[in-house]
């Protein structure tokens, strides 16, 4: 693979120039901890003795070669990381192939993070201060920035040791997942501080959770990693001196590896997508829901991969996020075997990788934390910048919680946080390469918040008319029938641009009951809603009849209006011959793009408030239509308890 215009190339001999010090981590040295707190697991046993905060010295690291087990040999105390990873597997003498790749990738992720330490100290005035420091000429003006420069090779060192240990070990991961707690051994007063405090935390975790059970030893490690990962990046937000890391992209050819910043790495392959693929004409009816879909699979495929953004989400009508509401059996898993299909085949005309995941009812899980762990996992392989993504959330009602709700599970309530701080969180970004999909037959039960994060809507309401009825049961019945067909043409009620267009013009008014009242005493105070002042005193009289319209619903609409006047398909020859449009510079899709940008009209800001009311409107009577229904049936058990009571005291 060759490097692109932002790329900067990790030699494989700098990182093997700094093998021996990450030996010598392996090995074992003392660290005493100074925020962390010391796990039951290493604690001395009756009689064994070890300064304070030193780790207890474990078995020794066991040769597979027969004369050299008794060849090394260990101080007492400290922290000796090849023995406790030797301790995973109980008793055997021998060295698994587990045990000894592990070693090897966290040498090498040490090795890396201790590379990139050096280049990040070259590119600023790290090298130069360290040296001053050193012959004690560090002037008393510059100290400050000296701390502040040693605190960002902390983090960057920190952060690529966990990114790069959870990527080599990606490999070796199963269905076993293990919570590691927190990471709290988070010191950045130097890099070699840094990655002691590190590893002696690893070594306690390892100690704790994994010490004769070798098959939690991976699971541990990445677990950590994550959490590492996570805290360090959160660090880097705020950091002043962190540009000459985070500016470029770093590519270690040999573990087809780049790391980009404080952004996980993960592997940028496709997954072989076992899926029952639908053609667009194959979803009957749903057209809004159906000409969206096709529109952003097309958007999809205009990201990036060397800028790491897309023309769509910096002009604005990129979707991000949807919902995608309707009856049961109206084809909303139809609809998500279309728009994954499209993606995979645009993804394999043009060699993208693609990923799809889904979050289903299975990542639920009764302990504590782990539901929101599968949650993180979820998201994070859906944004990996390397790959075009699509993330759904099928019966997201069964698996996000309601807040509040006494019936929602801890799992769902984790579930429900995750989803909302990455959707629309202070963290969020939108670089266009992914988009999620919620799904649901009962979007009132969907926690309001996390619904409203939805940035497009998708009423999936199924067939409607009688050519979509006769398209429907001649698509199911087949070939193998002697039925004529008789007066009808077949799926040209599909021919999306028609249909679009007479779904986008049956908004011009609102169609739920509450919404008309609204929208008619809006019409005789002001006149035809022409201009932005009347817009907003609809917009305001929305909210007063029902106070859950806030501003988050208003962007959402602007979002919608944009998406609207993107309202053209990217054509079909760009998709097929990627050399059109796929492969060209960012400048120039940009270009290529607004040259089809249509202008906004008052009309599409009124059709698009009308939609997203309506179904707020939609979801509020049924929410409430259901509660109603529920304290009936609690009434009327009341009622009879009372009444069967009565009979038997009678």
């Amino acid at each position: 693979m060759s490097l692109t215009g932002d790329q900067m190339e990790l030699r494989e001999e700098d990182i093997r120039s700094h093998y021996p010090a990450a030996e010598a981590l392996l090995e074992g040295f003392d660290h005493a901890p100074r925020l962390a707190r010391e796990s039951a697991a290493s604690a001395p046993a009756q009689g064994e003795e070890r300064s304070p905060g030193i780790g207890l010295s474990r078995r020794r690291f066991r040769s597979t070669t027969p004369g050299l087990a008794t060849r090394r040999t260990r101080p007492a105390g400290g922290v000796h990381l090849l023995d406790t990873i030797a301790a995973c597997d109980g008793d055997d003498p021998l060295t698994s192939p587990r045990q000894a790749a592990v070693a090897r990738a966290i040498r090498r992720a040490l090795a890396m993070a201790m590379a990139l330490g050096d280049s990040f100290a070259e590119a600023t005035a790290l090298a130069e201060l360290k040296g001053a420091n050193l012959a004690g000429s560090l002037p008393r003006d510059r100290a400050a920035e000296f701390s502040e420069l040693l605190a960002a090779q902390s983090l960057l060192q920190l952060h690529v040791t966990a990114n790069a240990l959870s990527y080599l070990l990606s490999s070796q991961m199963g269905e076993l997942t293990v919570d590691p707690g927190d990471a709290e051994e988070i010191l950045t007063d130097n890099a070699p501080l840094a990655l002691q405090g590190m590893l002696w935390e690893l070594d306690q975790k390892l100690a704790t959770f994994a010490t004769g059970e070798e098959e939690k030893l991976v699971p541990t490690l990445t677990g950590y990693a994550a959490l590492v990962m996570e805290k360090t990046a959160l660090r880097a937000d705020s950091h002043p001196h962190l540009g000459a890391f985070t500016a470029a992209t770093w590519r270690i050819e040999a573990d087809d590896l780049t790391i980009r910043g404080f952004t996980p790495a993960a592997h940028a392959k496709s997954t072989q997508l076992v899926m029952t693929f639908k053609k667009p004409h194959e979803v009957v009816g749903n057209h809004i829901a159906k000409y969206q879909a096709m529109k952003l699979a097309k958007m999809l495929m205009a990201y990036d991969f060397d800028r790491k953004l897309n023309p769509f989400a910096e002009l604005g009508g990129f979707i991000f996020t949807f919902m995608g509401d309707g009856m049961p059996g109206t084809g909303k898993t139809t609809l998500i075997q279309m728009m994954a299909g499209l993606l995979n085949d645009y993804c394999q005309t043009a060699g993208y990788p693609f990923r799809y995941r889904n979050l289903s009812t299975e990542n639920i899980d009764s302990y504590q934390g782990k539901s929101g762990q599968n949650a993180k996992a979820f998201i994070t392989d859906i944004l990996d910048p390397a790959v075009i993504g699509f993330g759904t959330i099928d019966d997201i009602d069964q698996i996000a919680g309601k807040r509040g709700d006494r019936q929602s599970s801890a799992g769902q309530q984790e579930i429900t946080a995750v989803l909302m701080e990455s959707f629309a969180g202070a963290n969020t970004v939108v670089r266009g390469n992914c988009t999620f999909g919620m799904f649901s037959n009962y979007p009132e039960n969907v926690d309001d918040a996390l619904r409203q994060r939805a940035g497009a809507r998708f009423l999936v309401d199924g067939p409607q008319t009688r050519d979509d009825y006769v398209d429907i049961l001649a698509l199911l019945l087949g070939k193998r029938h002697e039925i004529p067909l008789g007066d009808h043409e077949l799926y040209a009620a599909q021919e999306i641009k028609r249909a679009v267009a007479e779904s986008f013009a049956s908004h011009a008014r609102p169609k739920e009951a509450q919404l008309v009242e609204v929208y008619d005493e809006i019409q005789r105070r002001t006149g035809p809603l022409d201009t932005i002042a009347k817009l907003g005193s609809y917009l305001k009289a929305i909210q007063q009849a029902d106070p859950r319209f806030t501003g988050r619903a208003i962007k959402n609409i602007t979002d919608a209006v944009k998406v609207r006047a993107m309202d053209f398909e990217l054509p079909d020859e760009w998709m097929e011959e990627p050399e059109l449009f796929l492969f060209k510079d960012y400048d120039t899709k940009r270009a290529m793009i607004e040259e089809l940008r249509q202008p906004i009209t008052v009309e599409m800001v009124v059709q698009e408030i009308n939609r997203y009311a309506d179904s707020e409107f939609r979801y509020a009577d049924k929410s409430d239509a259901a509660a109603i229904d529920a304290m009936v049936r609690d009434m009327e058990r009341t009622e009879e308890a009372k009444r069967r009571y009565m009979q038997e005291r009678g």
